[in-house]
C-alpha cells in the first residue's frame, strides 16, 4: 500500500514540485493545503501517513500548524520545508516534533530520503 501524504505550502508551484517527486516515487498525495490552518483541517479530515510542511506561510505558519497536528496525533510524521537561512526556525520545528527538514529548492533524492526515513 502506498503511503498517503499531505503537502502544505503557500506556493502552488512548490506543491506541484513535491507532488511530482512523490508521484514518480510511488507515494499517494491525498491532499494539499496552502496555509497552516488549512493543513490542520486537512490533517483531521485525511489522516495522512506523512505531511510535508512549509515553515513560512500566511494565516498560520508551519511551526504552529505542526504543534496543532501533534496535539491531534502525537505520532504524526511531519517533514518541514524551508528556504536557506531559516536555521533557527528549523531548530524550533525539530524541537516541536518535526521528523526532518528539506531545503528549497528541492532535490528529489533528498525529499525521498527524508520521507522514507520518517516513515520507517
Amino acid at each position: 500500500m502506498s503511503k498517503r501524504i499531505l503537502i502544505v505550502d503557500d506556493a502552488a508551484f512548490m506543491r506541484m514540485m513535491i507532488k511530482d517527486i512523490l508521484g514518480k516515487n510511488g507515494f499517494e498525495v491525498v491532499g494539499e493545503a496552502q496555509d497552516g490552518a488549512q493543513a490542520v483541517d486537512k490533517y483531521k479530515e485525511l489522516t495522512p501517513d506523512l505531511v510535508t510542511m512549509d515553515i513560512t506561510m500566511p494565516e498560520m505558519d508551519g511551526i504552529s500548524a505542526l504543534k496543532e497536528i501533534k496535539k491531534i496525533n502525537g505520532d504524526a510524521k511531519v517533514i518541514m520545508c524551508s528556504a536557506m537561512g531559516q536555521q533557527a526556525m528549523v531548530i524550533d520545528a525539530i524541537q516541536a516534533g518535526a521528523k526532518d527538514f528539506i531545503v528549497k529548492p528541492f532535490q528529489a533524492d533528498r525529499v525521498i530520503e527524508a520521507i522514507q526515513k520518517a516513515l520507517d
